[in-house]
């Protein structure tokens, strides 16, 4: 894989023209592959789907609050890692890993008291469905909201948790969150992977520069390229300074 990627940049010879985009495709691959849509992304997505938005202040292009992803950088870090343990995409048996990883992930993840807070074991089903579909922001349809509802077979109230963490997966799975939470992923994942820090840490003193990147992204309809917004993020003096002076 490192030999693959490296070769991609290198094969340019001296044109910087082409150094220049392949390092954005390089980069960006990252975030499009597989591995990372079935890890990172399932994470961020869970969280949503568990936690909802968090609010955060802009004053781009005035002052303003808005809905931010609310999973930070040090969760995301940590449970991506738990998902992605021994998962090596294209060996043998790697789906098998991967899923086994999910699935115990997501039942330690409902386990956690902060999610219990806010999904007491007391809800009903029907309950429990509903409030994980309002945080995600996603209106199912009325098979995919029978079909998690379903996960508790005829019980009462929301106790079981092999229910609960296959009811999360399948809100965090659903198709309409992926593609509504892409692009909002995509811009965060660009201070997390790159700068290594929250949206409103460091430098930033709130969300004005995650509010103009996804604004950016939204407007080239997700066009990274378009939208300059990797290449603002490798050529950034900020990361280039976590290598060297």
């Amino acid at each position: 894989g490192l030999a693959f990627w490296t070769n991609e940049i290198t094969s340019c010879g001296t044109n910087q023209q082409c150094i220049d985009a392949k390092r954005i495709n390089v980069s960006a691959a990252y975030f499009l592959s597989l591995e990372f849509q079935q890890t990172g992304y399932l994470v961020e997505r869970m969280y949503k789907s568990a936690y909802g938005d968090a609010t955060g202040n802009s004053t781009f292009p005035s002052a303003h609050a808005l809905p931010v992803p609310i999973v930070r950088f040090n969760e995301l870090l940590s449970d991506t890692q738990r998902i992605g343990s021994g998962v090596v995409v294209g060996q043998t048996g790697w789906e098998t890993v991967l899923e086994n990883n999910k699935q115990a992930f997501a039942a330690e993840f409902v386990q956690r008291s902060r999610f219990t807070t806010i999904f007491p074991t007391s809800m009903t089903p029907v309950q429990f469905v509903n409030q994980s579909f309002a945080n995600a922001g996603v209106t199912p349809s009325s098979t995919d909201l029978a079909a998690a509802i379903a996960e508790f077979g005829s019980a009462t109230n929301a106790s079981d948790v092999g229910a609960r963490a296959r009811t999360l997966r399948r809100v965090a799975e659903n198709s309409t969150l992926n593609t509504q939470e892409f692009n909002r992923a995509f811009v965060l994942m660009q201070f997390f992977g790159y700068l290594r820090r929250d949206p409103n840490s460091g430098p930033d003193a709130d969300y004005t520069g995650y509010d103009f990147w996804l604004t950016k992204l939204n407007q080239f309809n997700g066009n990274f390229v378009n939208a300059e917004m990797v290449k603002a993020f490798i050529t950034s003096s900020e990361y280039r300074q976590r290598f060297g002076p």
